[in-house]
């Protein structure tokens, strides 16, 4: 497993893991981001990412997305 951030722009992989605690973990599930979901990065700049989850283009900052295993 590797974080997210290590994804190309137009690249799409599968989440297989998301790490942190309780409340971030629940707050990227609301957002989309749960196990076993398609998540494709749209646009990378500096280490923060846009990225299509579930048909909706969602912005994270680096440190979310280090949380985010692929």
């Amino acid at each position: 497993m590797m974080p997210l951030t290590i994804s190309n722009v137009g690249e799409t992989s599968y989440i297989r893991k998301i790490i942190g605690k309780d409340d971030v973990r629940q707050h990227l599930a609301e957002l989309g981001f749960v196990v076993g979901e398609p998540v494709t990065v749209v646009s990378k700049v500096s280490g923060n990412m846009i990225l299509n989850v579930k048909g909706t283009r969602i912005a994270l900052g680096q440190s979310m997305t280090n949380r985010i295993m692929i």
